[in-house]
């Protein structure tokens, strides 16, 4: 019961201070690539500097970004992005580069409509939304939660952006029609994420991939199903924002 009220109080935090917003605009997502930049570039040095100060990929063309807005300082504190591969041709990053590491056949993305696949990625947190001294670690930045930080009974302590970016990638999902989603992540997110009941299904042995990262599935059943009803609060909460903003981009 205290494990949920602590959920609830969540819930009731995020929406105080904090927004999801759809990225769907040029100048949107030139602000979900400043803030790639700022944490994969700058900070953790996993892709070069850029001139332009923005990152940008080959999958962004098949992309949908969100970012979550700190409505007091009214500046962009995350992004995240879905790929999709609904056309001829197009690949989720998982297949181009892990394509390896899936050791599961049944849940390959292949073997699923293209229309109903996508992938979770380029997940970034900037440095200076990680004041916390338990979020100043360096997976922070990318939404690992610390295993010595945080424990089941303690969720009133869960970042809030990161658990928050997951939820608005699902809600973005989920409107789209996609049925099968995957991504690759630390085993220590994966496993932490349980605690609010996202329950990720491992697809196989973790590779070296920006860190060790292992390739994981979910699905809107097993979402909606397994989170726990305070955080469930939560997710309504930023589906119903995100809902109102995608009405007129998903056909």
């Amino acid at each position: 019961m205290k494990a949920n009220s602590d959920a609830q109080n969540i819930a009731a935090h995020f929406t105080q201070f904090l927004q999801p917003v759809f990225a769907d605009t040029p100048e949107l997502k030139e602000e979900v690539f400043k803030i790639r930049h700022n944490v994969y570039c700058e900070e953790l040095g996993f892709e070069p500097i850029r001139p332009n100060g923005m990152e940008t990929d080959e999958f962004d063309e098949q992309s949908m970004f969100a970012m979550i807005k700190h409505k007091p300082s009214d500046s962009y504190a995350s992004c995240v992005r879905i790929v999709r591969a609904a056309n001829e041709g197009e690949l989720l990053p998982i297949e181009k580069y892990c394509a390896a590491a899936i050791e599961n056949p049944k849940l390959d993305p292949r073997n699923f409509d293209r229309k109903e696949v996508c992938e979770i990625s380029r997940l970034a947190v900037r440095a200076e939304f990680r004041r916390r001294r338990t979020d100043q670690f360096t997976g922070s930045a990318t939404g690992v939660i610390s295993e010595h930080s945080y424990s089941e009974t303690e969720l009133r302590c869960f970042p809030f952006i990161a658990i928050g970016l997951y939820m608005v990638a699902a809600s973005m999902a989920i409107d789209s029609g996609i049925r099968h989603v995957y991504v690759m992540m630390e085993p220590r997110l994966a496993r932490s994420m349980k605690f609010v009941g996202i329950k990720f299904e491992a697809l196989g042995t973790p590779v070296e991939y920006h860190g060790t990262r292992g390739p994981y599935y979910i699905n809107p059943d097993i979402f909606l199903n397994n989170l726990t009803p305070g955080f469930k609060s939560l997710y309504d909460a930023i589906h119903d924002d995100l809902a109102t903003q995608l009405v007129d981009t998903i056909e």
